[in-house]
């Protein structure tokens, strides 16, 4: 009952907080499954993945999680298993060893287990260093019986430490832990486990050399979604084009060189006048313009009163949390848990706190209404701010580049040559950036 009300909760907040996209998910796999997952965003990942995965499962987490107030009492509760790391336990390191057995009995229940096995949450453009630890713990619960899998998990944020940004969660094939058990030292036998687990991770995570590959990546992927006519920031293309940009630079440098100097130089074309490679494709009909431009005038105007009133009532859970985030100076990985954490526990609070207001001076007739009424203001407030920002950005582009033909053109036509480019070279590194389907999922073009 108890991790089934805690998941309800979880799954909600999280789904509130974030855009969640569901990618391939393994199938509903019976008995010992391992499930190992990358960590960009602190304790934000291991929520998605008690919210989202189909089985119940048991955590491996850092032990000083477990002397949190209130989180320490969740996470056992939960019946999560303490990690000791050397940065935060030197010298107790031996203590993993218990912790190892318990996660191997579980495995041996035919239970399902979760870990990260970089070690840590981090904002490093690849993959950390894989840690041996999974692959200890699958190879000890196999030699006592346990037929076990391991699946590999990955989390794409777009904008982790961003309010209703999307986050794509999707499995790689599960790996067979009984094919590494056969005829090898124990020591080869975890390092061929350690590397298969990395493959698995690689291939549902974008691995980037350095960050600056970044905005390189998303303006090739959007001119060469533009023109073969699919959208762009397909998970699957983007982690094809970052494997393809890696060894475009190792082989052919100075092309790489040109290619990238030109695709950056047409980015910061559009950026000033705050555009994006999909509104060169827009027909400018000067009253369509004029209609989008009123419509949402008038949305804003009628949706003011709201959001001005979301605003106010809101303004603890809603400021707090950013206010937090700059005193504090978290780290981009810590971010999006303080704004998510923050919020959890300070919505309820002034929900709660309207409520006992309301029915104070109104009676249970207005107690009951703000109870109804206030969790949709307050995700209407959030929408308001979002989207009539978006809408503004829309009518300056819409404007802009309405007014000036000339421009248009030019950034249109040097797109079209750009893409073509992009185009060639996609095709000729194809061949061996793809990646195995994961089951139950097409593969994108690109």
């Amino acid at each position: 009952m108890f991790y089934t009300s805690v998941r309800a909760i979880v799954g909600f907040a999280i789904r509130l907080f974030y855009r969640v996209k569901l990618g391939a998910l393994p199938p509903q796999l019976e008995g010992p499954v391992m499930f190992v997952c990358n960590h960009p965003n602190s304790i934000v990942d291991p929520a998605l993945l008690f919210a989202v995965l189909p089985r119940r499962i048991t955590f491996l987490a850092r032990e000083p999680l477990f002397r949190a107030p209130v989180f320490g009492w969740i996470l056992r509760g939960l019946g999560a298993l303490p990690v000791f790391r050397k940065q935060d336990h030197p010298g107790q390191t031996e203590k993993n060893q218990g912790t190892f057995d318990s996660a191997s009995r579980a495995l041996l229940s035919q239970g399902a287990i979760t870990l990260f096995p970089e070690g840590k949450s981090h904002s490093e453009p690849r993959l950390a260093e894989i840690k041996t630890g999974a692959a200890r713990i699958a190879l000890q619960a196999l030699s006592q019986g346990a037929a076990v899998r391991i699946v590999p998990v990955g989390l794409t944020y777009q904008q982790k430490h961003r309010f209703r940004s999307e986050v794509l969660v999707e499995a790689s094939d599960p790996i067979e832990v009984a094919k590494f058990a056969a005829g090898q030292p124990e020591a080869e036998r975890v390092r061929q486990l350690t590397e298969a687990v990395e493959g698995g991770l690689s291939r549902v995570t974008l691995n980037l050399e350095q960050w600056e590959d970044l905005p390189l990546i998303q303006t090739s992927d959007e001119l060469y979604s533009l023109k073969i006519g699919e959208r762009s920031k397909d998970p699957a293309r983007l982690r094809r084009f970052a494997r393809g940009v890696e060894l475009f630079r190792k082989e052919q440098p100075e092309k790489f060189e040109h290619l990238r100097d030109e695709v950056m130089t047409y980015r910061r074309r559009l950026e000033l006048v705050s555009a994006r490679t999909r509104d060169l494709a827009l027909t400018y009909n000067p009253a369509l313009v004029w209609k989008f431009a009123l419509r949402n005038l008038a949305a804003l105007i009628l949706g003011f009163p709201l959001f001005g009133m979301g605003m106010l009532l809101f303004a603890v859970p809603f400021y707090i949390p950013r206010y937090l985030v700059k005193v504090l100076h978290q780290s981009l990985d810590r971010q999006g848990t303080v704004k998510f954490v923050t919020a959890l526990v300070l919505t309820p609070i002034s929900l709660g706190g309207m409520i006992a207001v309301a029915g104070l001076y109104g009676g249970r007739t207005w107690a009951a209404g703000v109870f109804l009424s206030a969790l949709p203001l307050a995700l209407f407030t959030r929408y308001f701010f979002e989207r009539r920002r978006i809408a503004l950005r829309d009518m300056k582009v819409f404007f802009t580049l309405g007014n000036r033909v000339r421009l248009r053109a030019l950034l249109l036509a040097e797109g079209e040559r750009l893409a073509a480019e992009i185009e060639a070279t996609a095709l000729e590194y194809k061949p061996r950036v793809m990646e195995p389907v994961p089951r139950g999922k097409a593969g994108a073009s690109g």
